[in-house]
C-alpha cells in the first residue's frame, strides 16, 4: 500500500502526459508557437513565421477532424465539434496563430485525458510486465528443455526452480515447498505445497524446486486471464468525457447560433471566427480531466486505486449498496468457536491432524484452524489436494484425512452424515479420518466494528436508500450478519450466476455499488454501476472492479464516496463556470468588441481559471471521511 500512496501524486500523470503521443503533440504545438515568435522577432518574415503554426495546426487538426466526422456519422456530437469548427475557420481565414492556440488547447485536453486513463491502469500493467515467459519441461530421461510458455501443453511435466514464477496452472507431482500467491490472491501468507497441491500461474516459488504437471495451457491459466481482463479494461472509454459531451452538445448549439448571428449582422466572417474562438470548450476538454487526475491522486493518497476514472462521477449517484459478506462487512477471518469430537478421538488429535493438512489449503477456514492449533505439534503430510466443492483430502502420517462440508459429506459418506451434530449458526467443517467421523469444527466470522453504524451512515450522508447482502454462504450465517448490521435485504446460498442476475436487476432500478473481495464477485462487479474490490486484491476481482480499496476498512469506502462527490462537484463548477465566462465573451465578440486574437487570449485566461479551480480536487487537508463508528 505504501508504494501506491507514494506513487499517487500528480508527478506520475505529468510523466505520462510528457511521454504520450498526444502529450508530445501538445508540447510540439507550444514549441511551434515559440519558434514562430522567434522567427517573427528576428526576421519579420510573415510567411516564414507562419510555417511552424501551419504544420502544428495540420498535425493536430487532421486526426481530430477524422474523429469528429466519424462521430457525426454515428450521431454523436460533443465538445470536440466546436473545437474543430473553430480550428477550421481560423485556418480558412488565415489566422494561423489563433488556429495554433486552439490546437494547443485541444491537444492538451486530450493528453490530460490520456494521462488520467493510462495512469489509472498502470498498477494493473505490472501484471503483464511480470508475466512468466519460460518453462522447463522434463523429458523422459530426466533432462530439462527450456521452452516458451506458449508451447506448454496439458500434461507436460515441468520443473519449477526456486524463486521462479509459475508459468501455468498445475498440480505438484514431486517435492515439498511453499509458494507466495499473494500477488494473485491478496492473502499475505505463503502457501505450503506437496504432491497433489494445485499451483497457480504467476505465483512465486520458494526455496525448493518442485515438479509440476500442467493442468492448463498458458493461454487458459489464471495469469493469462488476468492480463486479458486488463486489456479489456483499457479498451474502455476515456474518463468522464460523457459529462463533457452532455454539457458540450447544448453549448455547441448556442455558440454556433451566436457565431452565425454575428456574421449575418455584421457581414464580417471574423465575427464568426471570434465567437468560435472564445467558445472553444476548453473548460470541458481540459478542466474536467484535471479534476479527474486530482481525484485519482487524492484517492491514491488514501490507499484507493481508481481503475476506471468515470466511476468517480457514478459513485456519488449510487442509491443501492450491495455487499458480499466475507471480508467486506466481516473481517474475513473466522475463528474457531467450538469443537464436537466423536468417540474414539481426542480433541488434540483431531486438531493436530486437521491443522497439519490445512496448511496446504487456501480456504478461509484453513487460516482459522492453523491459528487455533498454535502450540500443538504438527504432523508430516504425505499428500494433500483440494478440489472445489469436495474439500481438502490427503494422507497425514499414514492416515487418510478428509476435511469438507456437511453437503459434501451427505453425498460421499451418507452414514457419517447421520452422525453429525445438529446444524447451528456460523461456519463449520467436518473431519473424517480413515473413513470414520472424527469431529466437527465450528467457526464464526464476526461483523466489522462499526458495520451497523456504517450502514446507517450510507443513508444519512450518501443518499443510499437500499442495502443488500448477497452471499454464497448458508442462510443461517447470512441472516445472522444481516440482523447484526441492519441490512434491508439478504440472500444466501447464491451462485456467481445468480449473484450476477441479482445485481443486474438492481442496477436496472437504480445506480448500484457492489462491494466484494472474492473471485466469484468479479461478474457482479462488472454488472454494477460501480464495482469496488475490498482488500489487497490483484486477481480477477481487482481487474473487474472500478476501484480497489487497499485497506480493508469501511472508512476507506466512505472516503472514496466523498472523493467522487468532491470531484463531481468541482468538475461541474469548472465546466459551468467556464461556459458562463465563455458566453459573456461570445456576446462581446458578436458585437465586435472581441477580435479573434483577443478572443484566443481571453479563452486562455478562462482555461487557466478552469485548471486552477479543477486542481482544488486534490488540494484538501480536511479528512475525506465523516464516518465515525
Amino acid at each position: 500500500m505504501s508504494e501506491s500512496r507514494a506513487d499517487g501524486g500528480i508527478a506520475p500523470y505529468l510523466r505520462v502526459f510528457a511521454t504520450s503521443w498526444r502529450g508530445r503533440t501538445a508540447i510540439g504545438v507550444l514549441a511551434a508557437i515559440a519558434v514562430s515568435a522567434i522567427i517573427w522577432a528576428l526576421h519579420g518574415e510573415e510567411w516564414l513565421a507562419k510555417a511552424p503554426l501551419v504544420i502544428a495546426t495540420v498535425i493536430v487538426g487532421v486526426p481530430m477532424l477524422g474523429r469528429v466526422v466519424r462521430d457525426a456519422f454515428r450521431r454523436r456530437f460533443g465538445a470536440d465539434l466546436l473545437g474543430i469548427l473553430a480550428l477550421i475557420t481560423s485556418a480558412a481565414l488565415g489566422e494561423w496563430l489563433v488556429a495554433s492556440i486552439i490546437a494547443l488547447m485541444l491537444s492538451g485536453g486530450e493528453a490530460l485525458e490520456d494521462a488520467a486513463s493510462t495512469r489509472a491502469s498502470q498498477v494493473l500493467e505490472a501484471l503483464a510486465r511480470r508475466s512468466p515467459t519460460i518453462a522447463h519441461r522434463r523429458g523422459s530421461d530426466g533432462g530439462l528443455t527450456d521452452l516458451d510458455v506458449a508451447g506448454v501443453e496439458i500434461g507436460d511435466e515441468l520443473v519449477l526452480l526456486p524463486h521462479e514464477i509459475c508459468p501455468v496452472d498445475a498440480t505438484v507431482l514431486e517435492g515439498h515447498g511453499a509458494m507466495d500467491e499473494s500477488y494473485l490472491t491478496g492473502e499475505p501468507y505463503v502457501i505450503a505445497k506437496s504432491p497433489g497441491s494445485s499451483v497457480l500461474s504467476g505465483a512465486i516459488n520458494g526455496l525448493e524446486a518442485l515438479v509440476i504437471r500442467a493442468d492448463r495451457t498458458a493461454l487458459d491459466s489464471r495469469y493469462a486471464q488476468i492480463v486479458s481482463v486488463l486489456h479489456r479494461a483499457e479498451a474502455k472509454r476515456p474518463p468522464m468525457r460523457r459529462l463533457a459531451d452532455r454539457l458540450g452538445f447544448g453549448y455547441t448549439l448556442i455558440a454556433l447560433a451566436l457565431a452565425i448571428t454575428g456574421w449575418i449582422v455584421s457581414g464580417d466572417p471574423n465575427r464568426f471566427l471570434a465567437v468560435l474562438v472564445i467558445a472553444t470548450p476548453c473548460p470541458l476538454l481540459i478542466g474536467v480531466p484535471v479534476a479527474i487526475v486530482g481525484a485519482i491522486s487524492l484517492a491514491a493518497h488514501h490507499g484507493i486505486i481508481v481503475k476506471d476514472p468515470s466511476m468517480l462521477e457514478r459513485i456519488s449517484t449510487a442509491r443501492t449498496m450491495i455487499f458480499d459478506k466475507t471480508g467486506t462487512l466481516t473481517y474475513g477471518e473466522p475463528t474457531l468457536t467450538s469443537t464436537a469430537i466423536a468417540p474414539g478421538f481426542t480433541r488434540e488429535e483431531v486438531l493436530a491432524i486437521t491443522g497439519s493438512i490445512e496448511r496446504y489449503s487456501r480456504h478461509p477456514l484453513a487460516v482459522a484452524v492453523t491459528r487455533a492449533v498454535v502450540g500443538i505439534p504438527m504432523m508430516l503430510v504425505e499428500r494433500a489436494s483440494e478440489r472445489p466443492g469436495l474439500g481438502l483430502e490427503g494422507v497425514v502420517e499414514g492416515r487418510r484425512v478428509l476435511v469438507t462440508g456437511r453437503k459434501a459429506i451427505a453425498l460421499s459418506h451418507p452414514g457419517i452424515h447421520a452422525q453429525l451434530p445438529p446444524e447451528a449458526g456460523g461456519l463449520e467443517c467436518v473431519v473424517v479420518i480413515d473413513d470414520a467421523y472424527a469431529g466437527t469444527l465450528a467457526f464464526r466470522d464476526e461483523p466489522r466494528q462499526g458495520a451497523r453504524e456504517f450502514i446507517e451512515h450510507l443513508s444519512r450522508r450518501h443518499g443510499v436508500i437500499r442495502t443488500l447482502l448477497i452471499s454464497g454462504d448458508r442462510a443461517s450465517e447470512v441472516e445472522y450478519l444481516a440482523d447484526r448490521v441492519g441490512l434491508d435485504e439478504a440472500h444466501a446460498s447464491v451462485s456467481p450466476e445468480e449473484k450476477l442476475a441479482m445485481v443486474r436487476a438492481e442496477t436496472m432500478l437504480a445506480p448500484t455499488v457492489f462491494l466484494g473481495d472474492g473471485i466469484n464477485d468479479a461478474p457482479a462487479m462488472t454488472a454494477a454501476t460501480v464495482g469496488v474490490a475490498f482488500g489487497k486484491n490483484n486477481d480477477v476481482t481487482a481487474e473487474a472492479a472500478s476501484a480497489v480499496v487497499l485497506d480493508s476498512s469501511l472508512d476507506r469506502l466512505d472516503e472514496l464516496m466523498h472523493i467522487g462527490r468532491r470531484m463531481r462537484r468541482i468538475a461541474l463548477q469548472t465546466a459551468i463556470g467556464g461556459i458562463v465566462l465563455s458566453c459573456i465573451g461570445m456576446v462581446l465578440a458578436v458585437f465586435g468588441l472581441l477580435p479573434p486574437i483577443a478572443g484566443a487570449v481571453a479563452q486562455e485566461a478562462i482555461d487557466v481559471l478552469a485548471i486552477l479551480n479543477a486542481s482544488r480536487v486534490a488540494m484538501t487537508r480536511k479528512p475525506m471521511s465523516d464516518f465515525r463508528a
